[in-house]
């Protein structure tokens, strides 16, 4: 025989203080741990959702990012006649592109951050199509001008559009704002390759990788079949959407690490919390448990109401947490990728899938604290019970 449900919901309300304490800790806990996640979950979408299925990043063989690639003149010239690169009007959609490191001053905080400043093709819009001007036009090719991202615009000094910006040894003019749909490439400056070797005073002939559109996703097999078998061609070919994913593993795997550790020491206070109620639930019970037992209600029963009852606090511990989560859905942070070293704008994002985790979380903690305090309500002797009464 079960215990009724509607026991336990009115011991929750004449204990309500006591719960209300466990709710805090559990929500507390649960809003934390979710944050954490959203923060992993935000920098890890933004960095995947640059990549495209359809377009191929080339790079020199073992470079684990394009600050360490390495694609000569020559190499590009061979991918040019690919057969696996589309075309348009005869030509190859391809980007051969520079990557630097240059410090702007954050406005939130006028300390210097280190952006990517990408030189690109006048082909780069074309290679990724999701990216469109918002403002102002494209930078012309050899001019000293420079097109930027909309976080890059608002999150660093001194380049909204029409400013004027000195770099590298170079005085450069933002004439355009773009918009990469939330993606990597949003915090980033953008001007053309030759110039911006040219200031740096790099080779005219090496550039750091090439993007370039397939003719299908299919293509990638091919295409990476034929650099292998060239002997001109040290490169390693990779779908740009696999790219961008492991430039993410790092900050992604550290904020994981970092908040289970902080939701494990929240946890275990939370935790504590919860045994603190129940516990107090079964010695203020002690007369209800006896005549409970007393009436046929088995050890069983018992145990599963007590674990219910510590299931129903975590749960509205876990919905507070993740409602108490949900006004940081893109909320837009930046922090630096450590497998660029560059700085990277991205929002938090809270997921349907943390939300259930969270209040499976909640529901983990609640078991934890339900179940020791439940086995002491059913195992208490029944004669010894009513006598002490």
């Amino acid at each position: 025989m079960a215990v009724p449900l509607v026991y336990n919901l009115r011991s929750v309300r004449a204990r309500w203080v006591s719960a209300i304490v466990a709710v805090l800790g559990i929500a507390g806990t649960v809003g934390v741990f979710i944050a954490m996640l959203a923060l992993a979950k935000g920098f890890q979408s933004t960095l995947v959702s640059s990549g495209s299925p359809d377009n191929a990043i080339i790079m020199r063989a073992g470079a684990t990012s394009e600050m360490l690639g390495s694609v000569t003149l020559d190499q590009v010239k061979v991918l040019q006649d690919d057969p696996s690169i589309a075309k348009e009007n005869g030509q190859p959609v391809m980007s051969p592109e520079v990557v630097v490191m240059a410090p702007f001053p954050l406005q939130s905080t006028g300390t210097d951050a280190n952006v990517q400043v990408r030189g690109v093709s006048d082909k780069a819009l074309r290679v990724r199509s999701n990216i469109h001007m918002v403002a102002g036009r494209f930078f012309q090719p050899g001019l000293l001008e420079l097109v930027v991202g909309k976080n890059a615009a608002s999150m660093y000094q001194g380049v909204a559009m029409g400013d004027t910006v000195k770099f590298g040894g170079g005085t450069w003019k933002v004439v355009g704002v773009f918009d990469a749909g939330g993606s990597a490439f949003d915090s980033e400056i953008w001007g053309d390759a030759h110039v911006l070797s040219e200031v740096y005073k790099r080779p005219d002939y090496i550039f750091q990788s090439v993007t370039a559109r397939l003719t299908s996703p299919a293509a990638i097999t091919p295409l990476k079949d034929h650099m292998s078998t060239d002997p001109r061609m040290t490169v390693d070919v990779q779908p740009e959407i696999v790219y961008y994913s492991k430039q993410s593993q790092g900050l992604t795997t550290l904020i994981h690490v970092l908040g289970g550790i902080i939701a494990v020491i929240m946890g275990i206070g939370a935790i504590f919390g919860a045994l603190n109620t129940m516990y107090s639930a079964v010695s203020e019970r002690s007369r209800e448990i006896a005549t409970m037992r007393a009436i046929g209600f088995g050890s069983a029963s018992v145990v599963t109401s007590f674990i219910f009852e510590a299931l129903f606090i975590a749960f509205i511990g876990g919905v507070l947490g993740s409602v108490a989560a949900l006004p940081l859905n893109w909320v837009t942070t930046g922090a630096m990728n450590f497998q660029t070293f560059s700085h990277l704008a991205f929002a938090f994002k809270v997921t349907p899938g943390l939300i259930a985790t969270g209040i499976g979380f909640a529901l983990l903690m609640g078991l934890i604290g339900g179940v020791p305090p439940a086995i002491r309500a059913a195992s208490r002797p029944v004669a010894q019970a009513l006598r002490d009464l």
